[in-house]
């Protein structure tokens, strides 16, 4: 459970970074984060993909926040 927050906290502050952000705060970047581990999880397992460790787990939580942090900015706009 503790390195799921971990990877969470570091996934959530990867993808502010990727995408021009200032950040959320830790808990902001940890919500991010968890939420977007469960989006590229899913996002990854439709392409085929399946992570396999922590850097695996890492990619695809990072790749989830980002897609979270890029349909937030479209509804934000709209």
């Amino acid at each position: 459970m503790i390195i799921f927050l971990i990877v969470g906290v570091v996934a959530g502050f990867l993808a502010g970074k990727i995408m021009k952000g200032k950040g959320f705060g830790l808990f902001g970047d940890l919500v991010l984060g968890v939420v977007g581990a469960f989006v590229g999880g899913w996002v990854f397992g439709l392409l085929g993909f399946l992570p396999v460790g922590i850097i695996g787990t890492l990619i695809s939580a990072t790749a989830g926040a980002v897609i979270l942090l890029f349909v937030i900015r479209l509804i934000k706009k709209a």
